[in-house]
C-alpha cells in the first residue's frame, strides 16, 4: 500500500485517558496542542475513530493484536489480579500468544523500541521483539512525580516529571544509530487524569498559564447518580487545570519526538502515529473517570471517541480528514497494509477490524457500512452514524440513542415503542458480532474467563 521504495521507521505514540475534546485540531480552542495540532495538518486525521473498550489493557492489547478483549483475554486493566502478572514471581505477557505488531514487525528486521506505560504484564523484561525496554511496573500514575520505572529489568524511583523522562528515553533510542528500520513505541503515562496530582496541583511548566483560565471546555454539571468514584474532581477547578496541564505536557513531549525526528534526518522516512489507548470524562454526564468508576458501567463516547492521526511526508497526503467511523482494531491490519505486509495478518483468531490504508494513499474507502463494536465485562455497545446501542447482561439497564439529534446521549429511547424496530435490529447486529468473533474461552457472557480480575464479578 506505501508506494515507498523504502521501508519506513514507524513511531507510535498512546496516550493515557485522552478524548478528542482535549486537543485543538478535533476543535478544543482553551488547551494548548500546538505539537499535536501541527501533526494532524501535517498528515490526516481521524475524526470518529473509537477504542473497543473504555478501560487502558484492553484497548493496549488490541492496537497490538487487531482483537477484541473477547478474543484476547484482558476484559479490564491489569492491577487488582493474583497473582501479580506484571512484576510478581509469576508475571507474564498477557499477548504472549498472538501475532503481535512488534513481533510481526522485528521477524521482519525491525529494531524494537519501548518507553512508557506497557500495562500488558511482564513490566519487567523487553517481550515480543522489543530490544530498548523502559517502562512503568504497573499502570496506575499515583503522582507524575517519584513514581516507579523500569529500567535495565530493575525497578527504581524516578523523581523527574515522568511524562518527560519517556520522551528522553524515547530521543535517546531514536539518537541510536539505526542500521534497519525501528518500530518505536511511546507510552504516555499523561495526561491520565486519576492521579492525586489533580487535587494537589499538577506542576510542569504549563501550570503557571492555566491558573486563572475557566476552561469551559470541562462542563460543570450535577453529579451522575451511578459515579462512585472520583466525585471530588467534578467542577473542581485545580482538577480541571491539573488535567490540562498534563495534556500540554504531553504536547511538549510530541513536539520533542518530531524535533528529534527532522534533526536526526529521520522525518522523511517516518511514520508517526498518534492516538490514545481510550478517552475521560472530566465533567461530561456529571461523570469523571472512565467506565469503571460508577456503576452500571457506562460507554458514553468521551470515553470512547480517542484521537487518530498519521504522518509520513510525501507518503500520506498533508490535512485531510477521514470521517469514516473506524475502531482500534481497525489500527493493527491497517498499519500491516499500509506496509505491504498483508501475508502477516492471522487467519486466527479472525480479525474483527478492517484496513482503512487506502485513506492514507489518498483512496476512498470500500466500506458497505460504517458500524464499531464495543464491550467491558458485562456491557456491550454497537454504534452506527445513526444510533448506539448499549446493552448491559444479563438484566440491564440498556441505553439506546439517536445520536444525529442527540449526539450528547441524553435522551434515552430504549423504552420507547417507536425505536423497537431499531433496538431489535441493532441487537441482533450486537449478537452476530460476538458469535462470530468470541473466542469461548474470553467470552464473558458465555461463562468465559478474563486475564485481569474482573469489575463486575457476579457477572
Amino acid at each position: 500500500m506505501n508506494n515507498g521504495k523504502s521501508t519506513p521507521n514507524i513511531v507510535f505514540i498512546i496516550t493515557d485517558n485522552q478524548s478528542t475534546w482535549t486537543l485543538g485540531c478535533y476543535g478544543n480552542r482553551e488547551i494548548l496542542t500546538p505539537n499535536i495540532n501541527q501533526l494532524a495538518q501535517e498528515g490526516v486525521r481521524f475524526s470518529n475513530s473509537f477504542c473497543a473498550n473504555p478501560v487502558c489493557s484492553p484497548n493496549r492489547a488490541t492496537c497490538m493484536t487487531g482483537l477484541m478483549p473477547s478474543q484476547h483475554g484482558v476484559h479490564n486493566w491489569l492491577g487488582g489480579e493474583e497473582p501479580d502478572v506484571q512484576v510478581g514471581p509469576q508475571a507474564y505477557c498477557t499477548i504472549k500468544e498472538f501475532a503481535t505488531l512488534p513481533r510481526i514487525l522485528s521477524h521482519r528486521g525491525y529494531l524494537c523500541g519501548m518507553s512508557g506505560k506497557w500495562h500488558l504484564g511482564n513490566s519487567l523484561h523487553p517481550q515480543l521483539g522489543f530490544s530498548y525496554w523502559f517502562c512503568k511496573p504497573y499502570g496506575h500514575t499515583s503522582s507524575f512525580y517519584n513514581s516507579k520505572a523500569v529500567w535495565q529489568e530493575k525497578i527504581y524511583t524516578e523523581p523527574r516529571y515522568f511524562t518527560d523522562v519517556i520522551t528522553e528515553h524515547a530521543v535517546d533510542f531514536l539518537n541510536q544509530t539505526h542500521e534497519s528500520p525501528f518500530f518505536l513505541y511511546v507510552g504516555y503515562n499523561g495526561p491520565y487524569g486519576l492521579d492525586n496530582d489533580l487535587l494537589e496541583g499538577h506542576r510542569n511548566r504549563h501550570t503557571a498559564y492555566y491558573a486563572d483560565k475557566p476552561l469551559r471546555c470541562f462542563p460543570r454539571e450535577e453529579i451522575h447518580p451511578w459515579l462512585n468514584g472520583y466525585r471530588e474532581n467534578l467542577s473542581n477547578e485545580t482538577s480541571i487545570r491539573s488535567y490540562a496541564a498534563a495534556v500540554s505536557g504531553v504536547d511538549d513531549g510530541v513536539g520533542k519526538l518530531m524535533e528529534t525526528l527532522v534533526e536526526s534526518g529521520l522525518d522523511d522516512n517516518t511514520l508517526v502515529v498518534y492516538t490514545a489507548d481510550h478517552g475521560l470524562c472530566a465533567g461530561h454526564h456529571g461523570w469523571w473517570g472512565m467506565a469503571d468508576h460508577g456503576r452500571p458501567l457506562m460507554m458514553y463516547d468521551e470515553n470512547l471517541h480517542i484521537p487518530l492521526i498519521m504522518r509520513h511526508p510525501g507518503h500520506i497526503a498533508a490535512g485531510r480528514v477521514c470521517d469514516a467511523m473506524t475502531c482500534n482494531y481497525d489500527l493493527f491490519p491497517s498499519l500491516l497494509d499500509y506496509l505491504n505486509l498483508q501475508d502477516e495478518i492471522p487467519e486466527h483468531p479472525e480479525l474483527p477490524g478492517r484496513s482503512y490504508a487506502p485513506v492514507l494513499v489518498g483512496d476512498e474507502l470500500d466500506w458497505d457500512e460504517e458500524v464499531t463494536f464495543h464491550e467491558y465485562e458485562n456491557t456491550r455497545t454497537v454504534r452506527t452514524a445513526s444510533w448506539k446501542y448499549t446493552r448491559r447482561f444479563p438484566e440491564g439497564p440498556d441505553d439506546l440513542y439517536e445520536l444525529q439529534n442527540d449526539p450528547g446521549e441524553r435522551r434515552n429511547l430504549i423504552d420507547q415503542p417507536e425505536t423497537t424496530e431499531v433496538r431489535q435490529k441493532l441487537s441482533s447486529q450486537l449478537d452476530a458480532f460476538f458469535k462470530r468473533y468470541s473466542e469461548p474461552e474470553y467470552d464473558l457472557w458465555q461463562g468465559g474467563n478474563s486475564k485481569a480480575h474482573r469489575c463486575v464479578p457476579e457477572l
